[in-house]
């Protein structure tokens, strides 16, 4: 499995992460998408084009409007990269639960005792 850093580059901006968003329940015409940011549709097209050579969205033409949709294979290739990690994640946020329940004691002085 070979992934491009640019995928990691493109998710890593927020506008882009938003059309992933947008597109991802189905897809959506370039000028629709636009609208839902106060860019100029221009910015919004430089977005596309990079989700696009990312291989995270695709493209078709219909008319005169491209309409863009998410990749789901790309999507399945980056969860399965980032599978590892999350369960690396898991463990560690396992171990601090179980810490912090070690210290979460009755004995902990409450703010009216005197010390």
């Amino acid at each position: 499995m070979e992934l491009r850093r640019d995928v990691f580059q493109a998710i890593a901006d927020p506008t882009r992460r938003e059309i992933i968003q947008l597109v991802a329940p189905a897809p959506m015409a370039s000028g629709a998408i636009a609208t839902h940011f106060p860019t100029a549709r221009q910015t919004v097209s430089r977005h596309l084009r990079i989700l696009v050579e990312c291989e995270l969205l695709s493209q078709r033409k219909k008319g005169r409007e491209m309409i863009y949709g998410l990749n789901p294979e790309k999507v399945r290739e980056i969860y399965e990269f980032l599978k590892p990690l999350r369960k690396f994640w898991d463990e560690r946020a396992n171990t601090l639960e179980v810490l912090m329940q070690y210290y979460d004691t009755d004995d902990t002085p409450d703010e009216n005792s005197v010390l």
